[in-house]
């Protein structure tokens, strides 16, 4: 008798601990649940790559903007020589031009003065 009465303590405190210890564990997530769960990390690496994306855009953005300012400052400086250089010449041309005419107009005042001593 007394090892049938040890047996049903032994069995309630099996029971007793077991009962205890389930329950101290949190309830299992249902499958919404985990779906859910799934859901948000796949929203949330979604989220990251994105950013991630629109971070590089950006930059190659920002890279493709400087490259350009680059090019237009070059040509427009070397339009701007161009045009100083042409404005250059046609200044020379004209100092040229206007020193042939004004000799031109010397020698014909200086043969109009000898022509006019002579008369």
């Amino acid at each position: 008798m007394k090892k049938i009465i040890a047996l049903v303590v032994g069995i309630a405190f099996v029971f007793g601990t077991a009962g205890f210890a389930v329950a101290q564990a949190p309830a299992p997530a249902t499958k919404a649940e985990d779906k859910k769960m799934g859901d948000d990390k796949k929203a949330s690496a979604d989220k990251m790559a994105a950013d991630k994306k629109a971070a590089a855009d950006k930059m190659a953005a920002d890279k493709k903007a400087a490259a350009d300012k680059k090019a237009a400052d070059k040509k427009a400086a070397a339009d701007k020589m161009a045009a100083d250089k042409k404005a250059a010449a046609d200044k020379k041309t004209a100092d040229k031009k206007t020193a042939a005419d004004k000799m031109a107009d010397d020698k014909k005042t200086a043969a109009d003065k000898k022509t006019g001593d002579k008369k």
